[in-house]
């Protein structure tokens, strides 16, 4: 897959080096690499918007949605690099990640309709595994959120309906696109739960460096995943089935 898209693979690589080096700890690369934090970390979307528009044309509902979710990512980007001038933007942030997140569930959404009828094992497999994690998750952190239990719960249920989404897509597109946006979709589940832990629970060293890595490897898989799409035809099996 790296291969099939070299030389943005290696473009995006770049930024994803840069972006780590300004989260670690390292007050070398700090100094240096001050004057581009401001550009840099537009640049994760930015890029991965001009690759997919590129590479889809953003023809059809799915293309557009997916767009519109990383045109979202990059709105929540913004904020939080801004959360020095006003700590409500963390809030804003919050809110323009989750619209984000709705628009992949709706792109998976449109693949899911697609044949209804099949993997329905996987489904039920999905809603067990993310249920259970939400809700677990919640109320370990439900203690320490003060007046954010309910922005938190809402985002907690929708990240987690967007796993359960990837998840549906089973069977109805080809395995290298399920593949990639599946994993997406849980790298994006793995980057909140830090980002929730570090912020509300206990801050620790390196959880700005293991927020950032999974967060960019997660728009990174769901957008490589989106350009590699292709719907599956259903077979007299699948109508069988149902």
């Amino acid at each position: 897959m790296l291969q099939k898209y070299l030389q943005f693979s290696i473009a995006f690589a770049f930024i994803f080096i840069i972006q780590i080096l300004m989260e670690s700890d390292s007050k070398t690369a700090k100094l240096v690499l001050a004057d581009f934090y401001y550009i840099v970390k537009p640049l994760i979307t930015i890029s991965l918007m001009i690759f997919y528009a590129y590479q889809t044309q953003l023809r059809g509902r799915f293309a557009k949605r997916i767009f519109s979710g990383l045109f979202f990512g990059l709105v929540g980007d913004s904020f939080l690099m801004f959360l020095h001038v006003n700590s409500s933007f963390f809030m804003f942030g919050l809110i323009a990640f989750l619209i984000g997140h709705l628009c992949y569930i709706s792109a998976f959404y449109l693949d899911y309709k697609w044949n209804p009828a099949i993997e329905k094992k996987s489904t039920w497999l999905a809603l067990i595994v993310f249920g259970v994690f939400c809700l677990s998750f919640y109320l370990f952190l439900r203690p320490y959120l003060g007046a954010m239990k309910i922005p938190v719960m809402v985002y907690a249920f929708v990240i987690s309906l967007m796993g359960i989404m990837a998840v549906n897509r089973k069977g109805r597109v080809n395995r290298v696109s399920f593949n990639l946006i599946f994993f997406g979709a849980l790298a994006f589940l793995i980057s909140d739960s830090i980002l929730a832990y570090n912020k509300f629970v206990n801050p620790f060293n390196g959880a700005g460096i293991a927020i950032m890595t999974t967060y960019m490897l997660a728009q990174y898989l769901i957008t490589v995943g989106s350009v590699e799409r292709k719907l599956k035809k259903a077979t007299a099996i699948d109508e069988v089935k149902s």
